[in-house]
């Protein structure tokens, strides 16, 4: 069902302080500019690396779901990891039938590059959030 590993998301109070990290100290030549994504209630931005990406990702608002994670991880950390499927529907009806509990109330909502997105919950996931993003299908318009 899983394709290749799309990003690992880390949650960090300051999306500013992880820039200067991942640049200054571990030389990421390419990071993208930070934006927001209030259906979320996050403030996002990739690095990027020869094989995935990391998507760092701060709170936005007052109701986001990133505080109850600050506030266990004050300095932040891996908040998920994204793996691509051809077929959110598919994968997410693929989960269920396995005992996987979806996220919210399943139905995809459009995530950070513009796709479908849904999230497993940890408790059936070895402990990590796992999101799955359609990817467009190759040839598709």
């Amino acid at each position: 069902m899983i394709g290749r590993l799309n990003h690992v998301g880390v949650a960090t109070p300051s999306i500013e302080t992880s820039i200067a990290l991942y640049r200054d100290v571990l030389g990421a030549a390419k990071i993208g500019t930070p934006f927001d994504l209030p259906p979320q209630g996050v403030r996002v931005c990739f690095v990027e690396l020869p094989n995935a990406q990391i998507e760092l990702v701060e709170p936005l608002g007052e109701d986001s779901p990133l505080h109850g994670f600050l506030a266990k991880n004050p300095r932040g950390g891996q908040h998920h990891v994204c793996f691509e499927v051809a077929d959110i529907l598919a994968a997410r009806d693929d989960l269920r039938a396995r005992g996987a509990t979806i996220l919210g109330t399943g139905e995809p909502r459009i995530g950070a590059h513009g796709t479908p997105v849904i999230f497993a919950h940890p408790k059936d996931m070895g402990g990590v959030l796992v999101e799955l993003m359609e990817t467009p299908k190759v040839g598709a318009h």
